[in-house]
């Protein structure tokens, strides 16, 4: 074979070019176009980083704020509850204010109904006795002729209604 033979005149200036090829596009790609890349991914870093750290301190402040809104919440809580409880601590008063003069104008009806029971029951009872007095004058004359006065009469029912 002839290229075989051709080998070795050629190998040596096949070896230069290469490493003249191989050299000029190292220096070009790795000095030219590396730092230009490494400085493209070293922004994109950077970038990044201060992303995530803008990010990180994006959601500190949030929970920042939620937290403060919380707290804020659970004190407007506690402020309604204190409210509500004075309002129902007010109206349990009013309410018991009511009920005692309620009570009040029930006691003195009653006071004053018991006070007119007593009334109606004494005057019956006066009215029972004036008539058991004159029943028992009458039926004393008619027994035994003999006339009662009506101030007997009246003792001794009463007597008798005191034992009875």
């Amino acid at each position: 074979m002839p290229q075989i033979a051709q080998l070795a005149a050629t190998y040596s200036s096949q070896i230069f070019w290469v490493l003249l090829t191989f050299g000029f596009v190292f220096f070009v790609i790795g000095l030219g176009m590396v730092p230009k890349i490494q400085a493209t991914v070293d922004q994109r870093d950077r970038q990044i980083a201060g992303d995530l750290a803008a990010a990180d301190a994006a959601r500190k402040a949030a929970d920042e704020r939620d937290e403060a809104y919380r707290a804020k919440a659970e004190a407007n809580r506690a402020e309604a509850l204190k409210l509500t409880q004075a309002a129902k601590a007010d109206a349990a008063a009013a309410s018991e204010a009511r009920v005692a003069e309620g009570d009040a104008r029930n006691e003195a009806t009653i006071a004053a109904a018991e006070a007119r029971i007593r009334a109606a029951t004494d005057a019956a009872l006066l009215e029972i006795e004036a008539v058991a007095a004159e029943a028992a004058q009458d039926i004393v004359a008619r027994l035994s002729g003999v006339p009662v006065s009506a101030d007997e009469a009246t003792q001794a029912v009463k007597a008798a209604m005191n034992h009875g």
